[in-house]
């Protein structure tokens, strides 16, 4: 039987189906005795006293055959012969298909002797179950469980007598008297079975003349979509199991199989909010960025004229139009630019629209996209899967199947080679330019990279500040130091698989990654130096809920846990350093209970690629937002960065599972080492007043901030007072620090502001 396999989440909700026949099998006791009636008065009154093949209906029916009137004689058993078996299917008839009566002698003959087995095998009672599981409803509808639901929105057993007649009925031919599509034909063939209950005593006169005056009153449920439930999350899992699948004798989509993801329900739920909400405002901003110009771009931000025009030639149907009109331009282009009506993706919901093929292409190539995962890397079950906005219109998923540069989510690559090479997070480095010296392609080259202000503060910085802060030069230096083999090196033991060129740009991001490897890789720092491969399935069980298979994630050391907990440090930097790119984060309400947060944003070039890469206490959670074309981007560090695209998406993401106590997840500091630290990493930065009426640095990535600050000159006999930068204590001349409490206090007052705004309107929506 093609049973239909089910997707599920760790918690048990079912999101998803795999199936040809849209078939769920049904047990005996859940049918209702008025279809078994029907069943029995229609097709085969003598079932339970045959034993697979009536030979007094066989007469019969060759004696009405020769009279000219063509009978069925095939009993219930023999049709579930043919149902399971496809005794007719042309391709397992070989040869004898081309002999048309000795062809029809041969599956007959097939059919009684299986029918024979079955009868010798299972109960009258297992038999109808299996018969009412395997037949055909239409509509790529099998079994009765599935033809209740899409027909009358029930469970099997709940259908009325008239409604089990209109669905047996129905077997005769499913198109011809399927009744949406032919209602007058549906509505006799019914009343013929219940005419043929009548007559076998099933059910009274009264009832036959009460039952065969009632309306079809068809109610249709929504099965055929929602039940499949085409998602990013449903095409990961078929992709990540084709190989067991393979390997196992398997077919997702025939072998009845209960499939458990490591999905979260709740998490999933929580990360999708978030997407959408930050998505729609993001379009919104991208629209108002570009207005009317054309947003496809050179990287000296000329328009690429015949954008549209090379777009179309990467479609499959160019191929077809080529070949159709000979290679003549002109005239493809006329079914290009030829207007028509489609539905189209927008926040709003599907569009209705009149666009040619060209117009779609413009349309669709300013659409922004986004790829999520959230990982618990200690047992390496993924938590999240969102592989982009919609997966309707957008099939391409952007956890896995897309790469992009990642930008400054790389840089920490380069800073693990520059411990495990001996250095330590005080390190200091001088923010200055630099000039970098190599070989390729059998010639020599020089890389000097900018900063993202195009300046250089002629600051001396340590490591932890210098990544927290996010400074190209000091990446730079380090790389060079420590060299840009070693950094691939490093970053492919912790989990990055894709192809990484070694060049000295290596750490700055100009590789293409997925956000898939990304996490992966994230996740053996918080995991103390333990690589875990990630795993989207937990279990898989036959339809009877027997235990088929389990996974388990694969670990490998590939840090030392000293290492590992310096990482975690590091990363703080960007919440606690000065200027650290994550401090926007504390626009949402995430710092209870001393909680603590590690990550980094990433940018690319032309702000092509925002990322944001987030670490908590539990979960490793990775973010790309772009266009899936890469000529197409927001123009300024202001719009287009990780922190003002990704980032924004983790925090409220985090805000909404830190807010559910059910969530199981909790405010609180990363874990102690648990090793001694024998480097030295405790040494603060000094922190200067910046003009805040110029720029926030809540509401901006310090990326857009000038990297010299100014110091109040008539202060300098008051030098600053040093305390360890992750306290959180402001480090000030003492003359400042009351300007920077009120700063603060007046921040702090603002986001309780937003909070209670969003809360007000929430309540009225509600």
């Amino acid at each position: 039987m093609r049973i239909a396999s089910e997707l599920y989440t760790a918690d048990g909700k079912l999101i998803g189906r795999y199936y040809k026949e849209n078939r769920s099998p049904v047990e005996f006791n859940k049918i209702s005795q008025g279809t078994i009636d029907a069943l029995v008065a229609t097709e085969d009154i003598r079932f339970f006293s045959h034993s697979g093949v009536d030979i007094r209906s066989l007469f019969s029916s060759l004696a009405s055959t020769v009279s000219g009137d063509k009978r069925g004689a095939s009993t219930i058993t023999q049709q579930l012969a043919k149902n399971l078996y496809r005794t007719r299917n042309i391709k397992q008839q070989g040869l004898i298909k081309h002999v048309p009566i000795l062809r029809t002698v041969i599956y007959k003959f097939k059919e009684w002797l299986t029918a024979l087995k079955i009868e010798g095998k299972y109960t009258k009672q297992q038999i109808l179950t299996m018969y009412l599981n395997t037949v055909p409803f239409g509509s790529n509808t099998y079994g009765i469980k599935t033809a209740s639901k899409l027909y009358f929105n029930k469970e099997p057993e709940k259908l009325q007598v008239e409604q089990s007649a209109l669905l047996i009925g129905m077997l005769k031919a499913t198109t011809t008297y399927n009744p949406e599509n032919h209602p007058d034909k549906a509505f006799e063939r019914r009343n013929v079975v219940l005419s043929q209950m009548e007559k076998y005593k099933y059910i009274s006169p009264q009832e036959f003349n009460t039952l065969s005056q009632r309306p079809l009153n068809i109610r249709k449920g929504q099965i055929t979509e929602e039940e499949r439930g085409d998602s990013y999350l449903r095409s990961a899992v078929e992709r990540y199991l084709t190989k067991w699948s393979e390997d196992n004798g398997y077919d997702l989509y025939e072998s009845g199989l209960k499939i458990y993801t490591t999905i979260d329900s709740k998490l999933q739920g929580y990360a999708e909010e978030a997407v959408n909400e930050q998505m729609k405002s993001l379009q919104r901003r991208f629209k108002n960025v570009w207005g009317n110009e054309d947003p496809w771009r050179t990287s000296d931000g000329k328009v690429i004229e015949n954008f549209p025009e090379i777009a179309s030639q990467r479609l499959p149907i160019y191929a077809l139009l080529k070949k159709q009109y000979n290679g003549n331009q002109d005239s493809i282009d006329a079914y290009f630019n030829k207007p028509k009506k489609m539905k189209v993706f927008s926040w709003d919901g599907d569009k209705e629209v009149e666009f040619s093929t060209m117009d779609s292409i413009k349309y669709y190539a300013s659409i922004l996209n986004t790829g999520m995962m959230t990982l618990d890397p200690f047992n390496g079950h993924i938590k999240v899967w969102v592989g982009g906005i919609d997966f309707k219109h957008f099939k391409y998923d952007h956890v896995n199947q897309a790469k992009r540069q990642a930008g400054s989510t790389f840089k920490p690559f380069a800073y693990l080679a520059a411990l495990e090479s001996g250095m330590s997070p005080c390190d200091k480095f001088i923010d200055k330019p630099v000039r970098i010296k190599y070989q390729e392609d059998d010639s020599t080259k020089y890389w000097e990279p900018k900063n993202s202000d195009y300046s250089f503060s002629g600051r001396e910085m340590s490591m932890r500040w210098a990544m927290g802060k996010s400074v190209n030069s000091i990446t730079a230096q380090i790389t060079e130091k420590v060299g840009w083999d070693n950094v691939v090196k490093y970053a492919h033991e912790c989990g990055i698989e894709s192809h990484l060129k070694s060049v000295p740009s290596v750490s700055l991001g100009s590789n293409d990654v997925s956000v898939f490897e990304m996490v992966k890789a994230y996740g053996t720092f918080l995991n103390k130096g333990v690589r875990t491969d990630p795993i989207l399935v937990e279990r898989i069980t036959d339809h009877e809920g027997k235990i088929i298979e389990q996974f388990k994630a694969e670990q490998k050391r590939t840090l030392t846990e000293e290492i590992a907990w310096l990482m975690l440090y590091m990363f703080r930097g960007g919440m606690d350093e000065p200027g650290g790119t994550s401090q926007s984060l504390w626009e949402w309400d995430l710092w209870k209970k001393g909680n603590q947060i590690g990550g980094k944003t990433g940018t690319s070039s032309d702000f092509v690629d925002g990322w944001y890469m987030g670490i908590t206490k539990d979960l490793v959670t990775g973010i790309w937002v772009g266009c899936d074309e890469q000529s197409v981007h927001f123009r300024s560090s202001g719009t287009g960065e990780g922190a003002h695209t990704a980032l924004p998406i983790f925090g409220k993401f985090m805000e909404k599972v830190y807010h559910d106590a059910s969530s199981g997840y909790t405010y609180g500091p990363f874990p102690g080492p648990g090793v001694e630290i024998t480097r030295d990493y405790n040494c603060p930065s000094p922190r200067f007043v910046i003009d805040t009426t110029k720029v926030d640095s809540v509401d901006t990535d310090s990326l857009s901030v000038p990297d010299t600050l100014h110091i109040n000159d008539t202060n300098l006999d008051n030098p600053p007072v040093l305390v360890p930068a992750d306290r959180g204590a402001a480090i000030l001349p003492k003359s400042n620090q009351n300007i920077a409490e009120d700063s603060r206090s007046e921040r702090k007052r603002k986001r309780q502001e937003k909070r209670e705004e969003k809360k007000q309107n929430k309540d009225q929506n509600n």
